[in-house]
């Protein structure tokens, strides 16, 4: 087989059913090879869209999520999408065209030094100039993606190498070695635990990369411990859990931060102590304790101090853990912040608000429903009032915050699950970023349903400039929009536009029964902020309040 016929055969071998994509000359001879390789091809609009649609393939089904560019700027294209992955911990395989190997350092058309651009936001990667080296590289890639904390690789191919002839090789799909639990390190976490008065459970995104969801919900199902979750870790906590608070962090509930704040031990579950979650650092959790879980030594002891650290698989770590004798007065105490901190959907006036409108729609969507986001004001509305019901339902760039990742991470997502409801919450400013992917919707008749929420400016950036720089209101305004459903009818794609709260029930009747993509325009007030906020500098129990 040619080297291009050998790279469709290795996504074969790995499992790999679809990939996004987008062909130009130095990855061309692997399109000819996908044109009756066996593998589905989704061709994206932009080089970042089919990276961002690999991501939400990814984070969607738990299995790699794999794109293709050709060199120059079809790879740079990509970097982007590699970075958020590498941010969020996302297994994706990009695989790249390079000019033929003669040519290289050579400036030659489209050439780049792919290899050092992506080694700032990759896992790892390789260039291939040796067919060779091939067979035994992509192989290589899959396991490096999936394997530890997972991660982006990046496979830049030589043209040569792909329309030269490579024996055809079976390669052994190796199961990585997972080391014994550390005895000493349970003991001295089970220590801690024991020794407890007021213990709080903080889990992150770790957990769903883990495939730990279900040893988490054992775990608090038999301690009763009271739990916060990281952005990423949304979904983790079973509905309906009688200890959850939410989210902690700048945009986390009330009662989340206050009980974290008011903690003697924190059981860290596959989280890093972000800094949008832990305010100022040397302020956070300042009488806890620390129990830190986590697959990435890297990620222990780089922020906080753990007393008890444990390197290790949490599905090990965690039917090891003892229960504790967890204090009455505590857990009436985080009674007493979860009733008297609730969320409130009493909004004045006809507008719409949006906390409403999320509320609403997660209330009706399937529990299989997935959920996406972008990145901004209507980001934090779903983390703080969708729940979805496990951590792969719900998509959003956290780590990154990239702007435009929602419609490809949707288009990916419903892609990898054809039979579950795919829903994208974006807002204006971030629609904008990567609307080409409306025409993949489009060609496809990919079902994703598009909740737009419009309030003509970039509203995160607007709200941080009308509270911290004295309301000078720099470059957003977006009151030039475009009219968003002639827009999407161009794609073909229907859609309705409301602005009051009594359109609410009907739109998203319409919204959910409606048989492929749509669109429903949603009207908001310019001025509406998130709240509550912790602000910058601030520690995470002095958070702003709406007045």
């Amino acid at each position: 087989m040619t080297g291009a016929q050998w790279v469709v055969k290795a996504l074969q071998q790995q499992g790999v059913d679809t990939v996004f994509g987008y062909p130009g000359g130095a990855i061309m001879p692997v399109y000819d090879a996908l044109f009756d390789g066996g593998v589905e091809h989704i061709l994206c609009r932009h080089e970042q869209g089919a990276a961002m649609a690999a991501i939400g393939y990814a984070r969607a089904s738990g299995r790699p999520g794999v794109c293709i560019a050709t060199s120059g700027p079809g790879a740079t294209n990509l970097v982007t999408g590699l970075a958020d992955a590498m941010m969020d911990s996302v297994p994706i395989v990009a695989i790249t065209g390079q000019v033929a190997s003669p040519l290289i350092g050579t400036d030659a058309f489209q050439e780049i030094d792919v290899l050092g651009l992506s080694l700032a936001c990759t896992k790892h990667s390789f260039l291939v100039t040796d067919p060779a080296e091939l067979t035994p590289t992509l192989a290589q890639a899959f396991e490096v993606a999936q394997s530890g904390r997972p991660g982006p690789v990046l496979v830049d191919i030589a043209k040569d190498v792909q329309q030269g002839l490579i024996p055809e090789t079976t390669v052994q799909i190796t199961t990585p070695h997972i080391a014994p639990l550390n005895k000493t390190d349970i003991d001295q976490a089970n220590a801690l635990i024991r020794a407890s008065q007021r213990p709080m459970v903080y889990l992150g995104g770790g957990v769903v990369l883990g495939k730990a969801t279900q040893a988490v919900r054992d775990y608090l199902a038999r301690s009763e411990l009271p739990v916060v979750s990281t952005l990423k870790g949304l979904g983790t906590v079973a509905p309906h859990y009688p200890y959850y608070l939410g989210m902690l962090g700048m945009h986390g509930t009330k009662a989340a931060n206050l009980a974290v704040q008011a903690s003697d031990l924190l059981i860290v579950i596959g989280a890093r102590f972000d800094d949008r979650v832990t305010g100022k650092l040397d302020t956070f959790a300042p009488h806890a304790n620390v129990v830190h879980i986590d697959i990435d030594a890297a990620e222990i002891n780089k922020l906080r101090r753990a007393q008890a650290p444990v390197c290790a698989p949490l599905n090990l770590v965690l039917p090891a853990l003892e229960n504790p004798d967890t204090s009455p007065d505590w857990r009436a105490q985080i009674t007493t912040w979860q009733t008297t901190h609730t969320w409130r959907y009493d909004h004045p006036g006809e507008a719409i608000y949006a906390p409403a409108l999320l509320n609403n729609l997660s209330q009706r969507m399937p529990t299989s429903t997935v959920v996406a986001t972008d990145v901004g004001q209507h980001q934090m509305w779903v983390a703080q009032h969708v729940l979805p019901s496990r951590p792969e339902n719900l998509l959003t760039s956290a780590g990154l915050g990239t702007m435009g990742f929602g419609l490809p991470a949707a288009m990916g997502a419903k892609v990898a699950r054809p039979n579950d409801e795919v829903v994208l919450v974006t807002g204006d400013g971030s629609f904008m970023m990567n609307i080409q992917e409306l025409g993949t919707l489009k060609r496809r008749g990919i079902a994703v349903k598009i909740i737009l929420l419009d309030n003509q400016r970039l509203g995160m950036v607007r709200q941080w400039q009308q509270l911290f720089f004295d309301q000078r209101y720099s470059e957003t305004d977006l009151s030039d929009n475009p009219d968003f459903l002639t827009l999407a009818r161009a794609f073909d794609i229907p859609g309705h536009s409301i602005q009051r709260k009594d359109e609410v029930e009907d739109a998203l009747n319409t919204l959910m029964t409606h048989q492929g993509p749509y669109l429903l325009h949603v009207a908001i007030d310019e001025m509406e902020n998130v709240w509550p906020l912790v602000p910058p500098g601030a520690a995470n129990q002095q958070m702003m309040e709406q007045s």
